[in-house]
């Protein structure tokens, strides 16, 4: 069975995590992904770190499946290649720091005056207008600014995310606008002008603790790893290590007090009786779980949520998670080339019957330099 987007062609002028987030979801979904790099030094994701058999863990996470070409689009002849290979594209993508697209002729007025059918996707920190267009943007910056960070942390010291969640976002969006765009024009023959900017990605994910503070007139609760509210929902001593729980409604309640603490008159008393009330007594309900869990193993206070219908969890590392039961038993990992050796990467999470996705190896700087050109250059007739 063809992949989705077989047959699609993106052309990503792409760095860093925003954009090439976006992209690499095309390519498993089957698109043909060129990847344009900078001439000798490539996209600088590359060099964040080299725990990946030597190579950037957030460049092989993010470029599977794509050809890489290096040019210097200052240069006429690598401007040409890369106007070729636009000409031939039906999706542009695009993170270039705020104004240069218009300096290089490159935004969506001037492609798609020439081919009204394009999908241009430029995705920035701030957007196109207003006060904060030319600023930089990275993610932490953009974590700060939406609240983000004054969400997250303990009541002593915010703290960021522990990924790129606004890169995330912000590549989630631009991911989601392509593919409408790309079934909107097959209805209509018509391409798109797409901006994603990143303040506005990650606001709409901090909608909720927007609103909280602003029309509840409080300061952003940060509780840790706890949930600021709901209780009882966080991590809860046991007599060997911890369990996360969580409760989500009014029955839920009843059933941990009766089955699983043993103390059904939890359930009418009045610091505890609406979710409310227990988010304003945490503490002494974190006090009456751990009392009754301290003299249980981790393990036994697991079996015990289960077997009441519970919600609960365990915490793992990063590394514990590669070798989580659920994706093992599910079959969840396919190994993925890079330039210096395989590696194993999870699979994209939507799952299609019947489909595997693409799921291409990692390229090496400018891998496809010749084959692009050749395809893309100028043939011996235009040469002489």
């Amino acid at each position: 069975m063809r992949p989705p987007l077989e047959g699609i062609t993106v052309v990503a002028l792409e760095q860093a995590v925003a954009a090439p987030f976006a992209s690499r979801q095309l390519a498993d979904l089957g698109a043909r992904v060129i990847k344009i790099e900078r001439r000798g030094a490539g996209d600088f994701a590359r060099d964040y770190d080299r725990t990946v058999h030597g190579q950037s863990s957030y460049f092989v996470w993010l470029n599977r499946g794509k050809e890489s070409v290096e040019l210097d689009i200052k240069d006429p002849a690598d401007r040409a290649l890369l106007d070729a290979m636009i000409g031939r594209a039906d999706v542009f993508v695009q993170n270039l720091v705020p104004g240069a697209v218009e300096r290089l002729g490159l935004d969506a007025a001037t492609l798609r005056a020439e081919r009204p059918e394009l999908i241009h996707c430029s995705i920035s920190g701030y957007g196109p207008e207003g006060p904060y267009r030319t600023k930089k943007a990275y993610d932490l910056l953009v974590q700060c600014e939406t609240g983000l960070v004054m969400s997250t942390g303990t009541p002593e010291t915010p703290a960021k995310a522990g990924i790129s969640i606004a890169d995330i976002a912000t590549g989630m969006y631009a991911y989601t606008g392509i593919l409408t765009a790309l079934y909107d024009r097959e209805r209509t023959g018509k391409g798109a002008s797409l901006h994603v900017a990143m303040i506005d990605a990650l606001g709409e994910w901090m909608s909720q603790p927007a609103y909280f503070s602003r029309y509840g007139k409080e300061p952003p609760r940060r509780t840790a790893a706890a949930h600021p509210s709901i209780s009882p929902y966080g991590p809860y001593r046991t007599g060997d290590d911890k369990v996360f729980l969580s409760v989500q409604s009014e029955r839920e309640w009843v059933v941990l007090c009766r089955d699983v603490l043993g103390r059904p008159g939890l359930v009418e008393d009045p610091r505890f009786r609406t979710n409310d009330d227990r988010v304003g007594n945490d503490d002494e309900l974190t006090a009456i779980l751990e009392e009754t869990f301290a003299c249980l193993a981790a393990d036994e206070v697991e079996d015990l949520l289960e077997r009441a219908g519970i919600a609960n969890a365990r915490l793992r590392t990063p590394e514990q998670f590669t070798r989580h039961p659920q994706l093992a038993a599910r079959n969840r990992w396919r190994a993925v080339e890079t330039p210096a050796g395989a590696l194993e990467a999870l699979l994209p999470p939507v799952e299609v019957d019947g489909r595997e996705p693409v799921m291409g190896p990692v390229p090496a700087l400018g891998a496809h330099n010749e084959s692009i050109r050749a395809e893309f250059g100028p043939d011996e007739e235009d040469r002489a």
